[in-house]
């Protein structure tokens, strides 16, 4: 049995194929990786400086608002 032109495309196109799911797993396994570190960091931040992880990345004010609203500090709730 001899390769023919459609023969040597599908397995080009299946060696590709190979590669790019090789090339997501190494992202996947970065990006998991990365957001295992950032998420260390900031429970040792929290633990150092007493604000958690959503007033280090800006959302406290939002947090606080949530926590007013549910104490009923608030007259209204958004």
């Amino acid at each position: 049995m001899t390769n023919t032109p459609s023969n040597d495309n599908l397995f080009e196109a299946s060696a590709d194929q190979k590669l790019l799911v090789e090339q997501l797993k190494r992202a996947e396994l970065f990006n998991g990786r990365a957001a295992m570190v950032g998420l260390l960091i900031g429970v040792v931040v929290e633990g150092l400086t007493g604000f958690g992880i959503a007033h280090q990345i800006g959302l406290g004010a939002l947090v606080d608002g949530y926590a007013a609203c549910r104490t009923q500090f608030l007259p209204f709730c958004f």
